[in-house]
């Protein structure tokens, strides 16, 4: 146990998940305490936080997955990495119950808690989705979407044309926000590029269908931004289906509330995301969306009353938007708002060890901008936008730099510029699913 320059055992800080939020408030903590004032743990599943803006473009295999994701231990030199999961916050006794692979569950102790677990993946009871379709919220996610549509290209191109070959060139997304009309754009550019690999497949036997609860996509940017969105998939061979729902994805058949239907083999759900669900299982308070109640300042309340020591920020979190943009009042659950409250969060835990004054959150949203395939994408500030190859650059720039630690940033850079020159790696390796298969099939085994 150390201590601080008063003699005193340097109080414990628990950072509950590694994402944007959770990365960046250890990266800070580090920068601002001082030797001995405290210990800061992090506790996550993964090894690493996955910058998930870059999701769609590692679904077209613009950018390598390993170079969208960066290494907790390799940037976190002086925290405590727990690779975990904490199933459990007593806060009245300030107690966290911790599960590590290899062990059994046990309890820490804290004096500060942060929690930023972030979100998952929203869904509702449709019969199949459980069962049949995949989610963009991790790296694996991503990859695997990418490995499914090679690999279905690869198959198709066996095939005669029929029923098995046009299921295995639909491609199906839930959801218009910026993550789904992205991810769409990104599958559409991607199998575009494709078919000059595959000489008997031609552009009019894929399609692509995009479906939206709602009467338009993108809430983000303007009525008609958006409407130029569309029409741009629409001249690119991809169908967005609006105030449309998706009733049914049994055994890969779709069924939508317009009596349309077809099957696929690739549906991806982006159709909105929730509080990481860990956060029942605390004493913390939540709201009627099961997000952490928190004050402008970061710390959790209760009503009126704040909670001593507990903090929150990021997706799991109810953060009052001072800037008046919010949805409801709070901040919208993105990366803008993850990274600038971890920063602040820091700042104030600090201050709250060294008994000085906590500062509010407030950031102005910088606009909006998305990738939309190679060449394409749009980018909304207030009434500006700007659509096509600049809006795309744009885009590619920001979230670029915005990327975690300079090491990602010159791989992603530098891999964009590889791809330009070497054009787009079509390679899918499916089998790191079961990548056992190929050593069991020929192994030799003892005789009976």
């Amino acid at each position: 146990m150390s201590a601080n320059k008063s003699g005193a055992a340097a109080p414990k800080i628990l950072i509950v998940g590694g994402g944007y939020a959770g990365f960046y408030t250890a990266f800070k903590l580090e920068k601002l305490l001082g030797k001995g004032e405290a210990e800061v743990t992090m506790v996550d599943p993964l090894p690493y936080l996955t910058y998930q803006p870059f999701l769609p473009e590692v679904v077209a295999g613009s950018i390598e997955a390993r170079h969208v994701v960066t290494s907790h231990r390799r940037h976190l030199k002086k925290t405590n990495i727990v690779s975990g999961k904490v199933t459990n916050v007593d806060h009245a006794k300030k107690t966290a119950t911790i599960e590590v692979p290899g062990l059994k569950p046990y309890k820490q102790k804290y004096d500060q808690i942060v929690v930023t677990a972030g979100a998952v993946s929203r869904t509702f009871p449709i019969p199949g989705v459980a069962d049949n379709a995949i989610g963009l919220k991790t790296i694996e996610e991503a990859v695997e979407i990418r490995n499914r549509i090679i690999t279905n290209l690869d198959k198709a191109a066996n095939l005669p044309a029929g029923a098995a070959r046009d299921r295995l060139l639909t491609f199906v997304v839930i959801g218009g926000g910026f993550a789904g009309i992205e991810t769409f754009a990104e599958m559409r550019s991607l199998v575009s590029y494709l078919l000059r690999y595959y000489p008997n497949i031609t552009f009019e036997d894929t399609h692509f269908h995009l479906v939206e609860a709602m009467g338009r996509i993108m809430p983000e940017v303007s009525l008609e931004t958006s409407q130029w969105v569309l029409a741009n998939l629409d001249a690119r061979g991809a169908k967005v289906h609006l105030n449309t729902q998706l009733q049914s994805a049994e055994k890969g058949k779709i069924e939508l509330s317009t009596g349309e239907s077809f099957e696929s083999d690739v549906i991806v759900w982006t159709a909105g995301v929730m509080a990481h669900p860990f956060v029942r299982n605390t004493d913390l308070p939540l709201d009627e969306r099961g997000r952490i109640t928190a004050k402008a300042t970061l710390q959790v309340v209760n009503g009126e009353e704040v909670v001593a020591d507990a903090w929150a920020a990021g997706d799991v979190s109810a953060v009052p938007d001072l800037s008046g943009g919010g949805v409801g009042g709070f901040c919208v659950p993105n990366a803008q708002h993850a990274v600038r409250q971890a920063k602040l969060l820091a700042k104030n835990v600090v201050a709250a060890i060294r008994g000085e004054g906590i500062q509010e959150y407030l950031h102005k949203n910088k606009g909006a901008v998305a990738g939309l395939g190679i060449g394409v994408g749009v980018f909304q500030y207030k009434k500006l936008a700007i659509k096509g190859f600049i809006a795309w650059c744009m885009h590619r720039g920001y979230h670029g730099l915005a990327m975690p630690m300079w090491e990602r940033k010159l791989r992603v850079f530098s891999g964009w510029v590889w791809n330009f020159l070497l054009k787009r790696d079509i390679v899918a390796i499916s089998a790191t699913k079961d990548p056992r298969v190929a050593f069991e099939t020929f192994a030799s085994r003892p005789k009976k």
